[in-house]
C-alpha cells in the first residue's frame, strides 16, 4: 500500500481523500445524476466502489431494502473474485473470516450395503492449483460490507440510498438526454412518495425479478430443469466425519452437496428433493424445513445430524436463463447504450457450482471502468458497447457448465458407471469455476493475438496471470499484479530486453509529446494517472541501478512532486524467491510490451520496437486528451 505521495496521513490510509462529487456529497438523492445504480447485490456494489474512484462522476445507488443485507444467499467465492478483492483492498481481511475450501471429499452407496454411504474419494480443491489465491465460503452480506466500505472510503464518497424502489424507466430518443427513471421511496418520512430522477446511464443490478429488465423489455431466454433441492444453513451436532470439508454425497436416498461455512461450525446443505411433477406449479417451494432435514439424514444413513439452529433455508428449482441483451440497445439498432443489466437480472441458474455472485461482480467490474472511462471523456461512448459483446457470451457458457454440473449432482446411483466420474469432472473443468477461463475476443479494446509469442504466459482476453518479482527500489519480492488496485488506470507492462536498448528507445516514445501519455492524459494531471507503466527487467535487483532507469517508470506526482518508486522490478533470485517471471510467464528474450485493462484483463501483447502498433491501438481505446 502506498501514501503519504500527497502529504503524511496519520489516520487509515484505506480512506482516500474525498474529491469531486465526493466532497459535501448529498445525503438526500438528488433528481439528477450521471449514474443510477438500481440494487446492492454484488454487482451493485463492486459497481460503486468501482465508480467512487471516479469522483467527477456523480453515481448514486438505490435499494429496495431500508438497510444493509443481514443473510445472504450466496456463499461461494472463487479464486478470481478473491483476486478482484485485492484489486479493492480487502482480500487478506476477508480470506481471514472465511471459510477456506482446500479439499473436496465424495461419498457414494456402499457396495456391500447400498442404503449406507461411504467415502469414495479424497481430492485437493482446484483452487489451491490454479492460483495464489484461495477458494473461499463466507455469506454474501459480508461481502457486500466490504464493498460499501471500499464506496464509502473512495474519493466518491458513495453509499446506499436505502429505502428507494424502482417504478419504471423511459429511455428519450435524444442521445443527450437523460433516462427518466420513476422511483419510489418505500421507508422514512418520504413513504409512498414517487418522483423521477434523471440520469445519463442506468445499471440494473436488481436481481432475477429485474424491474429495469422489464423496463427495456429484455426477456430471460431458457428453461428449468424440473428438478427441486432443499438449502439450509445450519448449526448441527453430527457423527458425520467430513463435516467439515466439502462434500458431495450420492446415496440411494438422494444427492447432498455439503459446504462448510465461516465460523467453524456452520455448514451449508443442498438437499436433493427430486423431480418436480409437471403439474406442481411451484408447490414444491411450500417443503416444510422438518422435510429437508429428514431427508438429509436419509441420504447420510449410516451418519445423522441433530438440527439444534436453522440460520435460513429455502427450495428452489433449477432454472437456466440468459437474458435476450444486457443492456437497451435492440437488435439491429446503431446507437449507443444508456441501461445495463449485470448479474441475476441477466442470467440465473443453480446455486451448486458457486457461479452467481462470482459473475455478478466480474458484470460489475467490466461495467464499472467503462463507465468511469466515457463520463470523464477518456474514451468514446462507444467503449459501451463491448459490456454486453464481452459479458453476454461468458454468461451463456456459465449457463451451458451449469447444467452438465447439475444433472451430474443430481444423478441416482444407477445412473452412475463411474463412481469417480464426478470427481475427475471436478477437477478437469476447475479453469471455469475458479473463473479463469473468460477470454474476451478481439475488439478495440483487446488487440489481436498476432504476438502473442512473445508473452505466451499472458493469452489476450484473459485476466493477468500474476507471478512474483522484486521491487528494485527495497528487495522485497511481491507479486506483480498485486500492485494493480482498482483505480480505473491502464497498466503497461515493459519487460526489458537483454541489452536494454529496446526498453529506452521505447521508453522515451511513451514519455515524448507524439506518445500515450500526452495524448490521452489530461490536463494538468499526474504523468501517471491514465497509465501506469512498470518495468521489469531480466536480471537481479543488485543489477539494476535506478539513477539509470528511464524516468517514466520514475514519475513524480502529487502535490509535492515525489518520485513513485514503485514501478520498477527485476526477477528471481533473491533472498526470498528463484521464480523467473520471464520464465514462468513465457516472456521472450526479446522483451515485451503487456497492456492490462482496469479489470485486470490483458488487452495487448507488442514488440518494444512496435510503438507505432501501440499507439494505434491505445487511440482506438481513448479520445484524445483536450
Amino acid at each position: 500500500m502506498q501514501f503519504h505521495h500527497h502529504g503524511y496521513v496519520s489516520g487509515d490510509p484505506r480512506v482516500l481523500p474525498a474529491a469531486g462529487t465526493g466532497i459535501g456529497r448529498p445525503e438526500e438523492l438528488p433528481d439528477e445524476t450521471d449514474v443510477l445504480i438500481v440494487g446492492s447485490g454484488p454487482a451493485g456494489m463492486l459497481l460503486a466502489a468501482q465508480m467512487s474512484q471516479f469522483p467527477q462522476v456523480s453515481t448514486r445507488l438505490i435499494e429496495r431494502r431500508t438497510g444493509r443485507l443481514e443473510l445472504g444467499q450466496a456463499d461461494g467465492i472463487q479464486p478470481r473474485s478473491v483476486e478482484t478483492f485485492q484489486a479493492f483492498g480487502f482480500a487478506e481481511r476477508i480470506i481471514a473470516e472465511a471459510y477456506n475450501i482446500g479439499y473436496m471429499n465424495f461419498w457414494g452407496p456402499d457396495p456391500a450395503d447400498p442404503s449406507r454411504i461411504r467415502r469414495t474419494s479424497r481430492t485437493d480443491d482446484y483452487g489451491l492449483k490454479i492460483s495464489e489465491f484461495p477458494h473461499l465460503i463466507v455469506n454474501q452480506a459480508r461481502v457486500l460490507d466490504y464493498f460499501a466500505e471500499a464506496a464509502a472510503h473512495g474519493p466518491g464518497r458513495i453509499v446506499p440510498d436505502f429505502g428507494v424502489e424502482f417504478v419504471g424507466l423511459e429511455v428519450p430518443e435524444d442521445a443527450g438526454a437523460p433516462v427518466a427513471v420513476t422511483v419510489r421511496h418505500v421507508g422514512g418520512p418520504r413513504a409512498g412518495e414517487e418522483r423521477i430522477i434523471r440520469a445519463r446511464y442506468v445499471v440494473g443490478c436488481d436481481g432475477a425479478r429485474s424491474g429495469v429488465r422489464q423496463a427495456i423489455g429484455r426477456v430471460h431466454v431458457g428453461d428449468a430443469s424440473k428438478h427441486a433441492w432443499g438449502v439450509m444453513d445450519v448449526l448441527v451436532d453430527t457423527d458425520f466425519p467430513d463435516w467439515r470439508i466439502k462434500c458431495a454425497i450420492n446415496s440411494s436416498a438422494g444427492n447432498i452437496l455439503h459446504i462448510p461455512r465461516e465460523g467453524g461450525y456452520l455448514s451449508r446443505m443442498y438437499i436433493d428433493l427430486g423431480a418436480v411433477a409437471a403439474d406442481d406449479n411451484h408447490r414444491v417451494r411450500e417443503t416444510p424445513i422438518e422435510e429437508v432435514v429428514r431427508r438429509a439424514n436419509e441420504i447420510l444413513h449410516p451418519y445423522t445430524i441433530d438440527v439444534k439452529q436453522v440460520a435460513w433455508h429455502s427450495v428452489y428449482e433449477v432454472g437456466h436463463r440468459v437474458t435476450d441483451g444486457f443492456d437497451d440497445v435492440p437488435e439491429g439498432v446503431d446507437r449507443d447504450p444508456r441501461v445495463f443489466l449485470t448479474g441475476d437480472a441477466c442470467h440465473t441458474h443453480s446455486a451448486k457450482a458457486g457461479q452467481g455472485m462470482n459473475v455478478s461482480m466480474q458484470d460489475g467490474f467490466n461495467l464499472g471502468w467503462k463507465l468511469g472511462h466515457v463520463l470523464t471523456g477518456l474514451a468514446p461512448a462507444s467503449l459501451l458497447a463491448t459490456y454486453g459483446a464481452e459479458r453476454r457470451p461468458v454468461a451463456q457458457q456459465l449457463i451451458d457448465f451449469d447444467k452438465e454440473w447439475s444433472s451430474l449432482m443430481a444423478r441416482k446411483p444407477e445412473e452412475i458407471t463411474d463412481p469417480e466420474d464426478l470427481a475427475t469432472y471436478y477437477l478437469a473443468t476447475a479453469e471455469f469455476p475458479s473463473g479463469f477461463m473468460t477470454q474476451y475476443g478481439a475488439s478495440a479494446i483487446v488487440a489481436g493475438a498476432e504476438h502473442q509469442d512473445l508473452a505466451t504466459g499472458f493469452p489476450l482476453g484473459k485476466r493477468l496471470t500474476s507471478a512474483e518479482v522484486v521491487r528494485v527500489a527495497d528487495g522485497n519480492v511481491v507479486h506483480l499484479g498485486h500492485h494493480a488496485t482498482a483505480d480505473g488506470r491502464w497498466r503497461v507492462y515493459a519487460f526489458a530486453d537483454a541489452s536494454g536498448e529496446d526498453l529506452s528507445a521505447w521508453a522515451e516514445w511513451f514519455a515524448s509529446a507524439s506518445g500515450p501519455i500526452a495524448r490521452h492524459t489530461p490536463a494538468g494531471a499526474d504523468p501517471d494517472a491514465v497509465f501506469d507503466a512498470k518495468v521489469i527487467y531480466p536480471r537481479r535487483y543488485e543489477e539494476v541501478e535506478m539513477a539509470a532507469v528511464p524516468a517514466v517508470f520514475r514519475p513524480h506526482s502529487g502535490p509535492l512532486g515525489l518520485m513513485d518508486w514503485e514501478k520498477v522490478y527485476a526477477t528471481g533470485p533473491s533472498t526470498w524467491t528463484d521464480v523467473d517471471i520471464f520464465a514462468e510467464r513465457g516472456i521472450s528474450a526479446r522483451g515485451a510490451v503487456v497492456v492490462v485493462r482496469p479489470d485486470q484483463y490483458v488487452a495487448a501483447v507488442l514488440p518494444l520496437a512496435a510503438t507505432a502498433e501501440l499507439g494505434e491501438f491505445l487511440a482506438g481505446a481513448f479520445r484524445p486528451a483536450d
